[in-house]
């Protein structure tokens, strides 16, 4: 090789590592500009609450081992919060009333006051109260109405005329958006898993439960499911069984009226009447049977 050829090599090579060292230095320098520009970060003030160290359940009793000091930013402390495990549990001991998750804060309302039991009294809204009725599991929504849902609650019945002629049945919505505290005796509203029950227990005002009272001793209730955070009140009507179809009793402008069939030889024929009619027409027959004997 000739010795130009192998100088041009060698130039090129330096001219080369000359570039990626400017290159370097020019971005390091960039870097460095950066960051000086960068404000120093804010010191923020902290305080010390009591967290869970691992989920709990309702009805569990609250003890050092489940609970643990953690510092939190001081202007996001929420309201209920403790500021150690000897203020939470020097009073007395203390229950879980609703679930609380690994790491969340431990708040005054989710548990009990110092010595006081898991029961359902305690997690009762003020000025509620707790009214139980009876379901099945087509009822019960199959099972899948659990602890923490929002349910419609409607009412099945037969209602009949004066004189108890073609009963006709009808369904109410009687409560909208009620609030489940249990099912059976489980009240903790962290389970996911549907399970048929013969009760279930509502949250209901005192008027409301009155309305329930009566409703349950008049036929037959049943649980709508309402969707997580629907609360909105729906509008509604009574539906009765003359909105599936034609039904026997007719309501006329001149009173109610039934439906009676007429056999003359193999022919049938279907005539409306007066009901009142039908009670006298019926009763007569009766007579003239008797009579001919």
């Amino acid at each position: 090789m000739r010795i130009s050829a192998v100088l041009m090599i060698v130039v090129a090579l330096v001219f080369g590592a000359l570039a990626v060292f400017v290159a370097q230095s020019w971005l390091n320098s960039q870097n460095d500009a950066r960051l000086k520009n960068v404000p120093a970060p804010v010191a923020v003030k902290t305080r010390k609450i009591v967290v869970a160290t691992a989920p709990l359940r309702f009805g569990v009793e609250l003890n050092a081992g489940n609970l643990r000091e953690v510092p939190w930013p001081e202007n996001a402390v929420p309201d209920g919060s403790f500021a150690s495990i000897e203020a939470l549990l020097t009073a007395g001991k203390r229950m879980v009333l609703t679930a609380i998750a690994e790491n969340e804060p431990v708040l005054a309302a989710k548990i009990t006051g110092p010595g006081q039991r898991a029961t359902l009294s305690a997690v009762l809204t003020p000025g509620m109260k707790a009214v139980t009725v009876r379901v099945n599991d087509i009822e019960g929504v199959a099972g899948f109405v659990l602890p923490g849902d929002r349910v419609d609650i409607l009412l099945t019945r037969n209602t009949s005329s004066e004189r108890g002629v073609n009963a006709n049945s009808s369904s109410d919505v009687v409560l909208q958006n009620v609030r489940v505290l249990a099912i059976d005796q489980i009240a903790d509203d962290r389970i996911d898993k549907p399970a048929v029950v013969k009760a279930v227990t509502l949250e209901v005002e005192m008027s409301d439960g009155q309305k329930l009272a009566l409703a349950a001793s008049l036929g037959t209730l049943t649980l709508a499911l309402r969707k997580a955070g629907d609360l909105a009140a729906q509008p509604s009507r009574q539906i009765t069984s003359e909105d599936l179809g034609k039904s026997q009793k007719k309501n006329g402008p001149n009173g109610n009226y039934s439906t009676i069939t007429v056999t003359r030889g193999t022919k049938k024929e279907n005539y409306s009447v007066p009901a009142e009619a039908t009670q006298k027409t019926l009763t007569n027959s009766a007579i003239n049977q008797e009579a001919t004997r």
